[in-house]
């Protein structure tokens, strides 16, 4: 689990297979950017702090909006999995290497 809780963020890992990291993420209150730049923010969190997902080339989140839909907070408190609000992916960019 990888929170940014100061920002809004909280954030688990689904699975990573062939190349692609799979995310769920908790928007929440305190987030003040667009759900594209949550995205993009937790799945470069993801790959730049673990070093197991260094070598991944791409990233599918799927996204719970409790800051739009406050009811789902609670629900996730009592243990129930509300259904995502939306599915966001990314290819990560990589950098050519020099001789």
């Amino acid at each position: 689990m990888l929170y940014r809780v100061s920002y809004g963020l909280a954030s688990k890992l689904l699975s990573y297979e062939n190349g692609v990291i799979f995310l769920e993420l908790e928007v929440r209150d305190k987030w003040e950017k667009s759900l594209n730049a949550a995205a993009y923010e937790i799945a470069q969190c993801w790959k730049n702090k673990h070093k197991e997902l260094e070598g991944a080339v791409a990233c599918k989140i799927y996204v719970i909006n409790s800051k739009k839909y406050s009811y789902k907070r609670s629900l996730l408190h009592l243990g129930v999995h509300p259904g995502y609000d939306c599915k966001k992916g990314m290819i990560f960019s990589t950098t050519p290497t020099t001789k």
